[in-house]
């Protein structure tokens, strides 16, 4: 088995994917594989919360692009969760002796490579375990620069986080892996999916229909929530966006940078086309942030309002909206 080879990407679960196919001889480049597993979303969960204030989501639940892009493309996956640490840890163990890379779940916490500010109780972070070097273990992390190490308590501990999700020591590890793939349907599922997700999901706090959901009750934060709690449930927002994950944006442009890629494969310039119209939504949202984050930080005495705010994300609605009506109206013959 060849050495395992590290590239940095922008998103854990999409990263782990590319570099993991590609040891196995499967060329999939990270926005593809956000495509073709259907990962562009909206979600805002006011009755789930996340440290305690409501979650919002910018991308698919975690594991189901992984999943996704497994069944589009024929790679059978073996996955093990584990009742202890030690069980997990010898079937680790065992996989690495054969020479084999294992995916894994893990919290974000308990990663001590993270610098400390990014440190945080998020139980869904996909990192690969290759080898071994004494008693550590030797990690690609796919939103890393470079490879780094771990020891074996910090390991346990990130594998078996509590809260949810638990990881519950879940790893994984393809069992076959095709040469070649004919990317073509896989595209056109992953295509379909996503519109369904963003336009048609009978769900009003998710797709298009969530980011509406969401900018009313911005706009009411003040009011309903009071000044204090309307600034952390709009920072959550903001970091769930921005520094958790790939963020809002940053999944806007990969689903952007994947519909050129698939454009130019399929030969289909309408693709191309609205990929780089989503690349301005994103800047939308970039904007968004940026606006929110002052109003939160108090920064300026010219801020926008809460209702101003509200009306961007209503912008922002509009705008994923024609782009996925025009994608889910593109012919890929």
């Amino acid at each position: 088995m060849t050495a395992f080879n590290h590239v940095q990407t922008a998103h854990c679960e999409t990263g782990v994917i590319s570099n993991m196919f590609r040891h196995y001889g499967l060329t999939i480049s990270e926005p593809m594989a956000f495509g073709i597993g259907a990962g562009i979303f909206f979600g805002h969960l006011p009755f789930v919360k996340v440290n305690g204030v409501p979650g919002t989501t910018y991308r698919i639940w975690p594991g189901a692009i992984f999943s996704r892009v497994c069944k589009r493309l024929g790679v059978k996956m073996e996955s093990r969760k584990f009742s202890s640490p030690d069980k997990a840890m010898q079937a680790l163990d065992e996989m690495i002796a054969k020479g084999i890379p294992v995916g894994m779940q893990s919290s974000v916490y308990y990663l001590p490579y993270f610098p400390p500010s990014y440190r945080f109780h998020f139980n869904a972070h996909n990192l690969v375990v290759y080898g071994k070097n004494g008693g550590d273990y030797l990690v690609s992390d796919p939103i890393m620069e470079t490879v780094t190490t771990i020891d074996r308590e910090n390991l346990i501990q990130a594998r078996f986080a509590k809260g949810f999700p638990e990881p519950k020591g879940k790893m994984y590890y393809p069992l076959e892996v095709p040469g070649k793939v004919d990317l073509k349907e896989p595209i056109k599922a992953g295509i379909k999916q996503a519109c369904y997700y963003m336009l048609k999901i009978p769900v009003p706090m998710f797709g298009v229909k969530g980011i509406r959901f969401l900018a009313k009750r911005v706009q009411k934060y003040p009011e309903k929530e009071g000044d204090r709690r309307a600034g952390l449930y709009l920072g959550n927002i903001i970091r769930m966006q921005e520094e958790i994950g790939t963020g809002g944006a940053g999944f806007r442009f990969m689903y952007a940078a994947f519909l050129m890629e698939a454009g130019a494969l399929l030969q289909n310039e309408a693709l191309k086309s609205i990929g780089k119209d989503l690349t301005a939504v994103g800047d939308l949202w970039r904007n968004f942030a940026f606006e929110a984050g002052r109003v939160c930080k108090a920064r300026a005495a010219n801020n926008i309002s809460y209702k101003e705010l509200g009306n961007m994300l209503l912008h922002i609605a509009d705008e994923e909206e024609k782009i996925f009506r025009r994608l889910s109206n593109v012919k890929l013959a």
